[in-house]
């Protein structure tokens, strides 16, 4: 009898493996943990996580809620992309805003022009205790910033929220030590080998719907330390400042008063792709005015519990 001949393997590309390994991890804590969480903001890198993670526990619903830190101080188009997108999905939304730790009198209120970016670690710390989360899924990407940079994918927090580097746990040939001691709590960040170009080259992939500001428009902004700001209700024209209107799309998603865009004539995700593949800064270091704080800003974050 003559065997059966063996079909030729097929071939999987980076883009694959990256959903795999991302997947492999989503899998992992949502065994290890037992009430995880997914933040989202309704940035392109929260995107691409909730994708996967219905990509990893389809046909069923998603096992744990989504999770938004709320500023106040958003971008209009991304929340209505926020509330479209988790009610297609049918997920559960949860919002934690930062008003609300501002009433409890648990920060202070920087006013309307000012940035609410550092308050954020408050509400979420308290939306994660409040709620009892013993994990939390994060968008953060390695390339994005130098203090992501040496982020483990699995990163263990104390009783306080803080990240201490002694503390994290060896992560050797991608086994993960997933257990939660008494009193922590863990960050996992599955696009934590992902860069921005592996971001947009799988959303066109995928070919999934994002807020429109990430595609070139119209817009009225001001130059403010080398980064155009949408002129709007958290940021007005200082004096020597002139608004022009420009053809512009914003590569992150942050707060509108911190967060710059720029000159682009990028409508199409194609055309991002090859923008982006031709990018020597990333998203952060060249559009985030919060990350220019001082040199250590992002570590800083880290440290006190947001990152």
């Amino acid at each position: 009898m003559t065997p059966t001949p063996l079909r030729p393997p097929q071939t999987a590309d980076y883009l694959d493996l990256l959903e795999s390994h991302a997947i492999f991890i989503l899998r992992e804590v949502a065994a290890e943990c037992e009430r995880p969480v997914l933040l989202f903001s309704g940035g392109k890198d929260s995107a691409v996580l909730l994708n996967l993670a219905m990509k990893a526990f389809t046909p069923q619903q998603l096992p744990f809620p989504v999770l938004h830190i709320d500023t106040g101080q958003n971008f209009p188009e991304v929340l209505e992309y926020r509330d479209a997108l988790t009610t297609k999905l049918g997920v559960k939304l949860l919002v934690a805003k930062v008003q609300d730790t501002i009433d409890q009198g648990k920060v202070v209120d920087p006013g309307p022009m000012g940035s609410r970016n550092r308050l954020q670690t408050v509400t979420l710390l308290n939306a994660i205790n409040e709620n009892g989360f013993d994990a939390a899924f994060g968008g953060a990407r390695r390339d994005e910033d130098k203090a992501r940079a040496k982020e483990r994918i699995l990163s263990f927090r104390d009783g306080f929220g803080q990240w201490d580097p002694r503390q994290q746990r060896p992560e050797l040939w991608q086994l993960y030590q997933g257990k939660v001691n008494p009193g922590e709590h863990l960050r996992a960040f599955p696009l934590s080998d992902w860069t921005e170009l592996d971001i947009w080259q799988y959303i066109e992939r995928e070919r999934m719907e994002l807020p429109s500001i990430y595609f070139a428009h119209e817009r009225d902004v001001v130059l403010r330390d080398s980064m155009w700001l949408a002129v709007g209700p958290f940021v007005q024209p200082r004096e020597g400042e002139t608004v022009e209107r420009r053809v512009v799309r914003f590569r992150t998603v942050g707060d509108a008063n911190c967060t710059g865009a720029v000159d682009s004539p990028a409508s199409t995700l194609a055309q991002i792709v090859a923008e982006v593949a031709t990018a020597n800064v990333s998203e952060r270091g060249a559009t985030r005015a919060d990350d220019r704080f001082s040199e250590t800003a992002m570590e800083d974050r880290k440290r006190e519990g947001y990152f």
